[in-house]
């Protein structure tokens, strides 16, 4: 059995698993810009408010109000909110070729792209759970290449998208991005669907990621905080090879400590740094996982996978192709849970 190490800077792990309570959800996105002006007029600036938690619940509390209602309106109206085009219609639309804006290096072999949208007013309109295909020919390759990725911009931004792409060794398509410099341009197409999802489809709902896996859980995580009407709560297992390497690493943080009782995240570290406090390093194993996951037999549940082969192998088994999610097999199986409650990416 591989041994564990868990980054928290909190409490120790065992308190912190599955104790969980009802909070105040995040306002949709964009809803701080109206809300402010709302905020003012009602004159809720002059509490001094610096807590952002507390800052939230009047948020939230100001948009359930009829003036909360028409500024919210007013807003949506001027900014195109509700009519926002969706460049992504997927069907028969085909590849659309965007141009790359900027690149911002992550760590020593992840960068993140910028990519503009066609229509600075259009969205990229994915629904949630899904991803772009990418499309690459070089001049002496004999086929394109083509490979999904997930986004890490929010679905409704406006006039661009971004991809968070790990380098690998032999990679075709992450060696292709990662050479390109603003002003290229490259294929996309979508959406490519994965898991339907609906506010509160499941109660409670588990990621575990590995490495450039986290994309599709963030994507999904952001989604559920950002819909004030989906209560779901989040467990994240996220392993990662050292600490530089765990992505979205602030954005995660962000959402942690926004939703402390909704979102839990647990670091998992091959090789952790020599401030850890545990042992010797390891993967996501038996033990941890039976430690944060919700039990098998709690109602409505479910659990995402998604990582290298490897991971996939040791935790729920591999997917014998893209529209197949194969046997439930690995951890997860020996822990108990069934394949219905297991959905790999």
């Amino acid at each position: 059995m591989y041994a564990r190490q868990v980054f928290r800077c909190a409490q120790p792990l065992q308190n912190q698993a599955r104790q969980y309570a009802t909070e105040v959800p995040k306002p949709s996105s964009g809803s701080s810009k109206y809300i402010y002006g709302g905020v003012a007029a009602v004159g809720l600036v002059a509490w001094g408010v610096s807590s952002r938690s507390r800052r939230k619940k009047i948020e939230e509390e100001f948009l359930k109000s009829k003036e909360g209602q028409k500024i919210k309106s007013e807003w949506d109206a001027k900014t195109g909110k509700e009519t926002a085009k969706p460049t992504f219609t997927g069907g028969d639309q085909g590849f659309i070729d965007l141009k790359l804006e900027s690149v911002q290096n992550v760590n020593h072999n992840t960068k993140k792209f910028r990519f503009a949208l066609p229509d600075p007013d259009a969205v990229s309109g994915l629904p949630i759970t899904s991803a772009l295909l990418t499309k690459y020919k070089g001049p002496e390759d004999e086929k394109a290449t083509i490979r999904p990725y997930t986004p890490i911009s929010d679905e409704g931004e406006k006039g661009y998208l971004e991809l968070l792409i790990k380098k690998y060794p032999n990679g075709p398509m992450s060696t292709h991005l990662h050479n390109m410099v603003p002003g290229q341009r490259l294929d996309f197409k979508g959406p490519l669907p994965k898991y339907p999802w609906t506010p509160n489809k499941h109660s409670h709902v588990t990621l575990i990621a590995g490495g450039t896996g986290i994309t599709p859980m963030y994507q999904l995580a952001r989604n559920i905080f950002n819909n004030p009407d989906d209560k779901t709560k989040v467990t994240l297992v996220f392993g990662n090879v050292s600490e530089e390497d765990i992505l979205l690493k602030e954005e995660l943080q962000d959402l942690e400590n926004t939703y402390p009782q909704r979102f839990r995240a647990f670091y998992v570290l091959d090789n952790p740094p020599k401030s850890w406090t545990g042992g010797k390093g390891g993967h996501i194993d038996k033990e941890i996982l039976k430690t944060v996951l919700p039990e098998p037999k709690e109602d409505n549940i479910k659990i995402f996978v998604c990582g290298p082969p490897g991971m996939y192998k040791a935790i729920s088994g591999l997917k014998p192709n893209p529209k197949d999610q194969g046997e439930l097999e690995g951890i997860l199986k020996e822990l108990g849970y069934s394949k219905d409650q297991v959905f790999k990416f």
